[in-house]
């Protein structure tokens, strides 16, 4: 396969730039050569696509660093009853409109994932490429217990409940067993919950979840395999207490203060905001099913999120680019763009995706770059996001067409 997208402006993500108008070639899923003139009269009939970029702007396609492809409806009491056939259909669906809006790339933080991953790779979907953590970790009655109602009083602390989008372990031992069983199932990552959370209805967000040596268990076995734990955690002091004890990144981040945004920069702890998920649940949330008790909450953390990027980012942290977004609310992914104003730039935003972003994904040398050797994944775009952030974040007007490994989807 032979791709040319010709006469458009590159966003250089070296130096957050945009470049003079040149073409980009593609050739078997890579980017073979990035220059000027590369299509003449003589070469032309060789290309199986040709994307007339000229007045466009090319970007590396993009990534979002925290998606639940799972998590097909914010109607979680039907959530909980759908078949395996139901969950397939929907993730389908889901996939397929992530990369046409121009995310070719994601990070998928808790879920069960086998069948959509396989039939990406043999080809029957359009699916973004997926990082993933396979199952969250979390304790009983923590943000990662979805089954509702009364549950039986297990005979010991070894006992684990499972669901397909996290398993329940109590004690080092079991967070052991259950990173170790991720980890064989081929989880990129592990993530764990330190802290309550908005979707889940039995666990106050200011709680703190797991013990310093539950959290070092889980540590301790990605360690072993050369990955890390991310963790769900809002709070301060469940924030801290993750940081102590070896995780890496942090997902949400929200009621985090200054001195907390100290530490993770100290450590070199990642922060992975998701904005647009408050904005969207607070927006379609009961319309859409959601139970007034996980809305109280998310008016908790709506507004506090940007407080909390404001610290991050004056402390110094790596700051990703992820959004979190529930089923029906993942036509809004691009809006995270337009919500980061209020606290980053433009460079500064495009930065999170893509530096950050492939850092964390452990694909730095494949994605987020147009340069050639990288992956084929390339948006053209009618607006410079370097310029006019607000109107790219409008993906319906603003991407014009998406190239994933060197096949042209829109």
């Amino acid at each position: 396969m032979k791709l040319l997208i010709k006469n458009g402006r590159i966003l250089d993500t070296k130096s957050m730039q945009m470049t003079a108008p040149q073409d980009v070639l593609m050739i078997d899923g890579r980017i073979d050569t990035v220059g000027s003139n590369l299509i003449t009269s003589d070469n032309q009939a060789s290309f199986d696509e040709i994307i007339d970029a000229d007045g466009h702007y090319v970007l590396p396609g993009m990534i979002d660093a925290h998606v639940h492809m799972r998590l097909t409806t914010l109607d979680f009491a039907r959530l909980a009853t759908m078949t395996e056939v139901e969950y397939g259909i929907a993730m389908s669906t889901l996939a397929e409109a992530t990369v046409k809006r121009g995310f070719t790339t994601v990070r998928d933080t808790g879920g069960e994932l086998s069948g959509l991953r396989r039939a990406k790779a043999n080809g029957s979907i359009i699916c973004p490429r997926i990082i993933h953590s396979s199952l969250m970790i979390s304790q009983t009655g923590g943000h990662g217990d979805a089954e509702g109602g009364p549950r039986p009083v297990p005979d010991c602390a070894c006992q684990m409940r499972h669901t397909a989008f996290g398993i329940v372990a109590d004690g080092p031992d079991a967070v052991r067993k259950a990173a170790r069983h991720l980890l064989r199932d081929g989880a990129d990552f592990l993530k764990i919950h330190v802290s309550g959370g908005v979707a889940t209805p039995s666990d106050p967000l200011e709680c703190t979840q797991y013990t310093a040596e539950e959290i070092r268990a889980a540590v301790r076995e990605a360690d072993n395999r050369n990955t890390y734990v991310t963790a769900h955690g809002y709070t301060s002091a469940a924030v801290q207490l993750a940081i102590e004890n070896g995780v890496k990144c942090i997902e949400h981040g929200n009621l985090i203060d200054r001195e907390t945004a100290d530490m993770m920069a100290a450590h070199d702890v990642t922060l992975v905001p998701t904005l647009v998920t408050y904005a969207a649940m607070d927006e379609f949330g009961e319309r859409l099913g959601m139970p007034e008790a996980n809305r109280a909450k998310n008016r908790k953390v709506l507004h506090d999120g940007v407080v909390a990027l404001e610290h991050a980012k004056q402390a110094g942290v790596q700051i990703g680019w992820g959004t979190d977004l529930i089923g029906e609310t993942q036509p809004m992914q691009a809006r995270e763009f337009d919500i980061r104003m209020a606290v980053q730039s433009p460079k500064e935003i495009l930065t999170s995706m893509y530096k950050v972003n492939p850092r964390l994904l452990g694909l730095a040398d494949e994605i987020g770059v147009v340069a050639p050797g990288f992956t084929a994944d390339a948006v053209v775009s009618s607006v410079n996001p370097l310029e006019d952030m607000k109107a790219f974040s409008d993906s319906k007007s603003s991407v014009k067409h998406v190239v994933q490994d060197g096949k042209l989807v829109v």
